[in-house]
């Protein structure tokens, strides 16, 4: 797995490519961790490139969630294939996260 990592007018992009396994898991929360450190208080996740998530992977999203409702981080998760988006709706996460179809609804979201 890769990430990439940009910020533009205060809004905070991390891009997921390849699988996100339990070994790549520790490397996304890492690069969270970061973010959260930076003071990043909107962050949004493309998943376009994002081939598959496992359960450590969903692990680090779930661990995040208190964080940004108790320091009031706006994120989203968008680009996301339908294959991902199942696993996130069959755990019910789709209604923890803010998952939608592109970047121009991610951004609406997190305003």
């Amino acid at each position: 797995m890769q990430i990439k990592e940009y910020t533009e007018k205060n809004i905070h992009t991390i891009e997921i490519i390849g699988d996100l396994d339990a070994s790549s898991a520790i490397q996304l929360d890492q690069v969270l961790e970061k973010a959260l450190q930076d003071g990043r208080k909107k962050i949004l996740i493309d998943c376009q490139n994002l081939m598959y998530i496992a359960s450590a992977g969903l692990g680090v999203f779930v661990s995040h969630i208190e964080t940004f409702k108790e320091q009031n981080i706006h994120c989203a998760l968008y680009n996301m294939s339908d294959k991902v988006k199942n696993i996130f709706q069959i755990l019910g996460l789709d209604s923890l996260l803010v998952i939608v179809k592109d970047r121009e609804t991610a951004l609406h979201s997190i305003q």
